[in-house]
């Protein structure tokens, strides 16, 4: 929920795990095209994970889907959105909060969680990103 600047991790419609996160540094409003800054909002899935990465570790989602290609229009709507961790340099740590967004877009949590969700997430996974 980007709003809340909270990432939940939901089991049959239960709360598990909530995280705090970080989004791209213009958060208001769904992303329109590459470069702008912005976290998307809608229906996603994981289709990928890489710990090859300067954020520790990350998984890819399926940005753009067909609503997001469509109000990209003529523009290039960008696609390299993953949740991730921090900079390696922060080690294992985890914010109570994040003060700053500071993404080019993707949804950053701390190195333990991301190494949690990583462990217990499955490629294929719905993520639904709200405003």
């Amino acid at each position: 929920m980007k709003h809340e600047r909270i990432l939940q991790l939901l089991y049959q419609g239960q709360v598990l795990k909530s995280y705090p996160i970080a989004l791209g540094r213009h958060p208001i409003g769904p992303k329109r095209q590459e470069g702008d800054g912005r976290t998307p909002e809608g229906s996603y899935v994981i289709d990928g994970r890489t710990a090859n990465t300067p954020y520790h570790l990350a998984l890819h989602l399926s940005y753009p889907n067909a609503a997001d290609l469509v109000q990209a229009g003529r523009h290039n709507p960008g696609g390299a959105i993953f949740i991730h961790g921090m900079p390696a340099r922060f080690g294992r740590t985890d914010p109570v909060r994040f003060f700053v967004d500071w993404t080019d877009g993707c949804i950053s949590v701390g190195n333990h969680a991301i190494e949690e969700i990583w462990a217990v997430v499955r490629d294929g996974t719905t993520v639904e990103i709200r405003p």
